[in-house]
């Protein structure tokens, strides 16, 4: 075995724990808002609150690192897909600083202070509109590491490009409301 096929293995491990992760908690989320389960959606942003930093960050950072060893080592920067990967890459990167971060440490301290209000829901709302278009530019990254596409792959560039379109109409479309139920 030689060190290239290490290093890969390990960016692999690692990109499957930060994105399947990651969209596993998604998931369950999208589920408790499709079913109008406050209960469940508020536990699935709290988990993702709670491991952000301690597990999805460092996921994605060792997905980087291992990722920019290869190239370093092996691989280049001048292609088309790496250069595709790590614009992704970053923007993924800052929504999860940036958006997902401060979002649910804000819904966490709201929800000790005053509960679940309908302005913890709205925010709720508008984190999960951001995981979309997230969990878009992920599919694209994770397509664009398995198919390596260049210049000449039109259809896929293609491809690529209605994803994150879909993925931008999803987060900023219309969205179903949640609201506490009157027990």
């Amino acid at each position: 075995m030689d060190w290239y096929s290490i290093v890969k293995f390990l960016h692999i491990v690692s990109a499957i724990l930060w994105v399947g992760g990651g969209f596993v908690l998604f998931l369950l989320g999208m589920l408790a808002e499709r079913a109008g389960n406050i209960e469940d959606k508020l536990q699935a942003m709290r988990a993702s609150g709670q491991l952000g930093g301690r597990f999805f960050a460092p996921m994605s950072m060792l997905t980087l690192l291992f990722g920019l060893i290869m190239c370093g080592f092996w691989v280049g920067f001048s292609d088309l897909w790496i250069i595709i990967g790590l614009a992704g890459y970053a923007t993924t990167f800052s929504i999860g600083m940036l958006i997902f971060k401060p979002t649910g440490e804000r819904m966490g301290a709201m929800i000790a202070k005053d509960g679940v209000t309908p302005s913890v829901l709205a925010i709720g709302q508008r984190m999960m509109r951001a995981a979309r278009f997230d969990y878009a530019v992920m599919l694209v990254i994770v397509a664009d590491m398995v198919l390596k596409p260049t210049t000449h792959d039109i259809g896929i560039l293609a491809g690529m490009a209605l994803v994150i379109a879909a993925g931008a109409i999803l987060a900023f479309g219309g969205n179903r409301r949640l609201v506490p139920s009157a027990a």
